[in-house]
């Protein structure tokens, strides 16, 4: 599935749950526990999102020439937001990564569910997550 088709996927899961922000975010943290296990070994200071309230490993390893994303995170609705973000990105070309326009946030709403400390947060996972892809396309084009 493209970006594009995986953001329009979680649209139409979010719309289920209308308005209701309770619901909402009750089903960001149930999304984190979908998350594969994140090795203890990686949970270090390099491997830590800078700019997030909480508690934000992720690594990145590239496969087939796709970028392969793990993470975990000390609360659940951070773990909750950083597995959207995987399920989007996860296994997809560094150039699809990087031109991502990721519209899915502002399309349900997520800035008025979560805040402006934890939207802040939510943007330095995105940043970190395409400076890894730009990190792998330059090894590529090397």
């Amino acid at each position: 599935m493209s970006i594009q088709e995986i953001q329009d996927e979680i649209v139409s899961e979010f719309e289920v749950l209308g308005d209701d922000r309770e619901s909402t975010i009750f089903y960001i943290m149930e999304l984190g526990g979908s998350l594969d296990s994140f090795p203890e070994s990686e949970k270090k200071e390099d491997n830590i999102i800078k700019g997030c309230q909480s508690k934000v490993w992720l690594i990145a390893d590239e496969v087939d020439g796709k970028v392969h994303y793990q993470a975990d995170s000390n609360t659940d609705i951070t773990k909750g937001l950083i597995s959207l973000l995987i399920r989007v990105l996860d296994k997809q070309k560094p150039e699809a990564i990087i031109a991502a326009n990721l519209d899915f946030i502002d399309r349900i709403g997520m800035g008025n569910i979560i805040g402006s400390q934890r939207s802040n947060g939510l943007a330095a996972m995105i940043k970190q997550m395409k400076l890894y892809a730009l990190a792998f396309q330059s090894k590529q084009n090397a």
